[in-house]
This record gives structure tokens, C-alpha cells and sequence, in this order.
């Protein structure tokens, strides 16, 4: 009798799980919608710390930079330790620009979870918004491609530059030239930021406007 009771009960142990598991909630799109959005803010902490020490370490090189060509050749020493520490900032700003591409893949990866769970959504109004959402944040990820590719062009003539700096035979043409392609990458290099940083405000502004109608809290 004591073995027959010890059964009984584990079956309604058993039974009282699947009941409580049955009553649970199921997650609506929606909120498995704000999880993944959520999540990608997660993903893009790590490009959003290196902002400031990029524009620190560009802001030193510039200091540098202007230094280097107020300098005559009579102070080659100097051009030449000048040019060295210019080019140990660039090579820093390609780290950093290396980890803020990573963090940004990172948050597209999870962010392709989107294009599954929007489908699921039965306001149309909501499915509207969500895929307005997608639309743009897929714009910005190949934004963020094109300023990658800009400003890694751009890093690259700058350390071909710096190297310039330091031989004395350089032709002055030459540099005038390198100086050239130098402005055009970082004018292309502003306009793809200003692309991206476009997308971004607008993905931000789309983000809201999905969780307002769909009766999210953002930070719940």
C-alpha cells in the first residue's frame, strides 16, 4: 500500500506541473518582437563605447598631423617621430573601428530574428509598422557597411601618408596628390556617416512608434 501511495502522488505531482505549464502565457509577437529589439540595443553597446575614443584619437592625430606640416626638412627628426606616432593612432583607430564593425554584425544577426516574428503579428497596423521597421534597420546595416569600407580606405592613405612624411626624396607632387585623395575619402567618409546616422534616427523613431501601438513599455 505504502509503494501504490508513493505512486499516486507523483502523479499528481506530475499532473499539477502540466496544469500550471498549460495555464502559463504564451509570449505574444509582439513580445517577442521587443526581446530581440531589446536585444540588439544589447549587441550595440560595444559600438557605441568606442564613439568618444574614436573621435579622441582622430582629434590627437589631426594635432599631429598639423604639426607634422608646419615642420621643413631641416627638422626631419622630428617629422619622422611625429609621422611614427601618427600612424600608432591610426593603427588604434582601426582596432576600435574593427570592434564598433563587429558589435554592429552582432546586432544584425539578432536582428534578422525580426523578419520571422513580424509575420506572426495579426494587426495590420502593427505589421505595417514592424516592416517599416525592418525596411529601414536593413538600410542601416548597409549603411554601416559603406562607411566601413570609406573610412578603412581612408586609415589606409593615411598611413601611406604618414610614410610619405618620412622619406626625404618624396616628391612634392606626390604628397600634394596623397593629401588630395585623403579630403575625397573623408569627404566620403562624412557623407556615409551622416547616411547611417540618418537610418539610425529614423529606425529609433520607427522602434517607438511600434512599441506606443503595440502597448509596449520600453525598459519594462
Amino acid at each position: 500500500m505504502l509503494f501504490k501511495s508513493k505512486w499516486r502522488f507523483f502523479i499528481s505531482v506530475i499532473a499539477v506541473i502540466f496544469i500550471i505549464s498549460g495555464c502559463q502565457a504564451k509570449e505574444t509577437p509582439e513580445e517577442k518582437m521587443y526581446d530581440v529589439l531589446e536585444k540588439v540595443v544589447d549587441k550595440e553597446k560595444v559600438f557605441e563605447e568606442q564613439q568618444d575614443p574614436l573621435v579622441k584619437l582622430e582629434e590627437e592625430e589631426k594635432v599631429l598631423y598639423d604639426q607634422i606640416i608646419k615642420l621643413g626638412m631641416k627638422e626631419y627628426d622630428q617629422i619622422v617621430k611625429l609621422s611614427d606616432k601618427a600612424l600608432t593612432l591610426t593603427e588604434k583607430r582601426k582596432t576600435l573601428m574593427e570592434k564598433e564593425t563587429k558589435s554592429i554584425k552582432d546586432s544584425e544577426k539578432e536582428f534578422k530574428k525580426v523578419s520571422v516574428i513580424k509575420d506572426d503579428l495579426d494587426n495590420q497596423e502593427l505589421t505595417k509598422l514592424a516592416n517599416d521597421l525592418y525596411d529601414t534597420m536593413t538600410k542601416r546595416y548597409k549603411a554601416h557597411e559603406v562607411l566601413y569600407k570609406e573610412y578603412s580606405e581612408a586609415l589606409k592613405n593615411d598611413k601611406e601618408l604618414y610614410e610619405m612624411f618620412k622619406n626625404k626624396d618624396l616628391p612634392l607632387e606626390d604628397l600634394e596628390e596623397k593629401v588630395v585623395q585623403l579630403n575625397e575619402n573623408y569627404k566620403k567618409v562624412f557623407e556615409a556617416n551622416e547616411n547611417f546616422n540618418k537610418f539610425t534616427e529614423q529606425y529609433n523613431d520607427k522602434k517607438l512608434a511600434f512599441y506606443k501601438k503595440a502597448g509596449l513599455n520600453p525598459g519594462k
